[in-house]
């Protein structure tokens, strides 16, 4: 009885064959192997740039949805997710910390993961999730308590589960995890609770944390269980204190440069805003207010987390101008290796890709006051009397003097990542033209309570638009066209070799446009608004188009003025994804030629 048994069990093992192991040399394919999308950013480098053109210029006005998935329930909030595709299964996380497995052929159900999530989680901006990562035969994603869990990718069962920092303490976390040489790579998020931002490597296998680096100076890392280094020098530009509840939280995430084996992980707001509790209020000697590495790009070795360099996009920061926004890998049009990012406060910055060092930038927004320009050295030339005024020569009862500034605090561009073209060269940057009143208020630190000495009132520059998607060139920082939306752009944007932009709006329109010329080429209306990242692929021969929509994120909490225009906006959480239908042409237009001199406008 005993061998029939195990012959039974063995019979049932070869009937069902073995899932393929994802491996270190697949992720750093993942932009050209377009059967599979195994990494946010469909590359670890983050270019969201696919090789496929059997949707084209040409056909994609034929678009039709292939199948819809509902996520259900009354869980319905924002919807930033990117799916994952990987052997005939669609991976998506949800709002709540929710990850589904769906059939990609049929769009049905094949499992479901619901994290428990405890009461008094302390979340900045809604409850949601931007992705997963996949690598072995695991899944991984982070949950809102601050864990990062490990799921067995045919079943959803759990292989391991961790804590990355107290919730409590107003830990969170909500980006996609990466991967790099079997390690499990995440950042924390909670900025504005006077946390601590870090980056922490885990063993993929077992969970078992093998590096830690901060990103306030002051704070030591960790390796293999040790303490390793600290990061930057004790008090060197921050006073007393302040470094221990500094901020800087690495909430987006990071992306991988292969050719130089670097991480590149932006560092979020000092703590408190209030700059002026910082030293960073008035200019000082020795750039002692910069309050490093807060509102920085830092470039960290993956097999040990020391820091290789640092680029601080706003010292003295006391607008919360996040320098989290993702550090894109590309090669120009001269076959320079650099860096892109477009950052919170206003302009878009070119890097050197072997050191960090910064080579130009250019503003990506139109109304700019807290700075005039950049100097030759990356920084910024500050407008003095356009910074929060000093709440201890208070003019307006216990607040510091108002000022208005540009942009508002969620940014030129927030979280929503951009995409590069491998055909025109050129960045799909999603931006917003709004600013802000904001001033300054006395503050002192309590664990988990809201950390800001700041208050404010966002507000619309324009009446006809907020958003605005604008194609960049990197050489020069020339915006090739403009495409104008009424409500702020919040989702991500792809590009092809099929000559199209990807992105949706609030409104809820999925869009495709031109890559040369901005014109509206197709759109679809999902039914609620759109504020996550589409996502392309090859199965049997055709191309398939996904986006996730479902309104929300921080906008209609955080928006002010900006949020009252918005608040007809139905939430939401369905899976959409697209094909031409039978029949249709597939062929690819001719490359791109040079984009237009002259922007165009698209309401």
């Amino acid at each position: 009885m005993k061998l029939l048994t195990a012959t039974a069990m063995l019979a049932v093992m070869m009937a069902v064959p073995a899932l393929a192991q994802v491996t270190e040399e697949d992720l750093a394919k993942d932009q050209s192997v377009t059967e599979t999308v195994l990494t946010n950013g469909m590359g670890r480098d983050l270019q969201r740039f696919s090789p496929l053109d059997k949707i084209n210029k040409e056909n994609v006005k034929q678009l039709v949805p292939a199948w819809a998935f509902s996520m259900g329930g009354e869980k319905q909030r924002g919807q930033e997710t990117q799916p994952l595709i990987y052997d005939g299964v669609m991976y998506v996380t949800g709002s709540y910390s929710r990850l589904y497995a769906i059939d990609v052929k049929t769009g049905e159900e094949l499992w479901q993961y619901d994290a428990r999530l405890p009461e008094g989680i302390l979340p900045c901006c809604d409850v949601i999730n931007r992705g997963a990562a996949i690598y072995g035969d695991k899944i991984y994603f982070g949950t809102l308590d601050a864990r990062i869990v490990a799921l067995d990718l045919k079943t959803g069962d759990v292989v391991w589960r961790d804590q990355i920092a107290d919730y409590k303490a107003g830990y969170s976390y909500t980006a996609a995890p990466l991967i790099v040489d079997g390690l499990v790579i995440t950042g924390n998020s909670g900025g504005e609770f006077g946390i601590v931002g870090e980056v922490q490597a885990r063993n993929a296998d077992t969970g078992e944390v093998v590096w830690t680096r901060p990103m306030i100076e002051g704070h030591m890392g960790t390796f293999n269980g040790a303490e390793s280094t600290m990061t930057g020098t004790l008090n060197a530009t921050w006073p007393g204190d302040l470094w221990k509840t500094g901020g800087g939280a690495t909430w987006l995430g990071g992306s991988y440069d292969q050719d130089t084996k670097t991480l590149v992980f932006g560092a979020g707001n000092p703590s408190p805003w209030n700059s002026h509790l910082r030293g960073a209020g008035t200019p000082v000697e020795g750039n002692k207010g910069d309050n490093l590495y807060a509102a920085s790009r830092v470039g960290i070795d993956p097999a040990n987390g020391e820091i290789k360099w640092h680029f601080q996009t706003t010292p003295r920061e006391g607008w919360d101008y996040d320098g989290v926004n993702e550090v894109v890998s590309f090669t120009d049009a001269e076959g320079a290796k650099k860096y892109a990012t477009a950052d919170r406060n206003g302009f878009f910055y070119v890097l050197n890709r072997e050191d960090g060092k910064f080579l130009n930038a250019w503003p990506f927004v139109k109304d700019i006051t807290w700075a005039s320009g950049i100097d030759e050295t990356g920084r910024p030339i500050f407008v003095e009397e356009n910074r929060p005024g000093d709440p201890t020569a208070a003019t307006e009862g216990n607040k510091g003097a108002t000022v208005f500034a540009s942009p508002s605090f969620l940014g030129g561009k927030n979280w929503m990542p951009m995409a590069f073209s491998q055909n025109t060269g050129l960045f799909y940057v999603p931006s917003n033209e709004w600013g802000m009143d904001i001033w300054n208020e006395p503050i002192t630190y309590k664990k988990g309570a809201a950390y800001l000495g700041a208050g404010f009132t966002i507000k619309p520059n324009y009446e006809d638009h907020i958003g605005s998607l604008k194609a960049i060139d990197p050489m020069t920082g020339e915006w090739k066209w403009e495409f104008k939306n009424g409500a702020p752009l919040w989702s991500g944007v792809m590009t092809t070799a099929g000559g199209l932009v990807f992105f949706g709006t609030p409104e809820g329109k999925f869009i495709a446009l031109d890559d040369s010329t901005g014109e509206e080429l197709w759109s679809f209306q999902t039914g609620s608004g759109i504020v996550g990242q589409p996502v392309t692929w090859d199965m049997d021969g055709e191309q398939y188009v996904s986006i996730v929509s479902g309104w929300g994120g921080a906008v209609p909490l955080w928006g002010g003025e900006v949020a009252s225009k918005v608040n007809y906006l139905n939430q939401g959480g369905m899976v959409w994804t697209f094909k031409l239908p039978s029949g249709a042409s597939t062929a690819a237009t001719e490359p791109a030629g040079e984009a237009p001199a002259e922007a165009a406008s698209n309401g």
